[in-house]
C-alpha cells in the first residue's frame, strides 16, 4: 500500500483537516505501508511546521519497519522526466513521480494521499488508474 505525504501529515496531526479521512482509511489498512525517499524528504520537512516531535515519531517509525521505502535508482530518472512532462500541467513533483514508479514495480496502484485531484488523473503504466482509499473521506 503506497502512502503519500498528504496521509502521513494528516495521520499526525489532529488538527489537519484530513485527519479524520486519514485515520479511518488507516483503520482499513492491514499491510506495510510503501513510500519513497522524496515523500520521505518532503512529509519531514513540512512536518516541522506541525513540530519537531512529529518529524522525530515519523522518522522513528520508518526506522522500525513500520514504513517501507520503495528505493528509487539513476534508472528511474527517465521515466521521472517523462511522467513529469506527461503532467506539465498539474504539475507533477518529484515525490508524486516517484510513487507511480513505485506503482508500476509492484503493480499496485493502491494508495494513501490527501491529493485526491493529482491522484485521480495519474496513471500508473501509463493506462491504471490508482485507488484512493482517502478519495471518499477527503470529500
Amino acid at each position: 500500500m503506497l502512502a503519500d505525504t498528504g496521509f502521513f501529515l494528516a495521520i499526525a496531526n489532529p488538527n489537519d483537516k484530513h485527519h479524520t479521512a486519514a485515520v479511518q482509511a488507516a483503520r482499513g489498512v492491514h499491510e506495510p505501508l510503501v513510500t519513497t525517499w522524496p515523500v520521505l524528504t518532503e512529509t519531514c520537512h513540512l512536518m516541522l511546521r506541525v513540530g519537531t516531535d512529529h518529524q522525530a515519531r515519523f522518522v522513528r517509525a520508518v526506522a522500525s519497519g513500520a514504513i517501507r521505502i520503495f528505493d528509487l535508482s539513476v534508472e528511474h530518472l527517465g521515466r521521472i522526466e517523462q511522467l513529469m512532462a506527461k503532467y506539465k500541467d498539474l504539475p507533477m513533483d518529484l515525490a508524486d513521480a516517484s510513487l507511480v514508479i513505485a506503482a508500476e514495480d509492484q503493480s499496485d496502484g493502491r494508495i494513501l494521499s490527501a491529493d485526491t485531484r493529482d491522484f485521480r488523473t495519474y496513471r500508473w503504466k501509463n493506462r491504471k488508474p490508482f485507488v484512493n482509499l482517502m478519495a471518499r473521506a477527503v470529500r
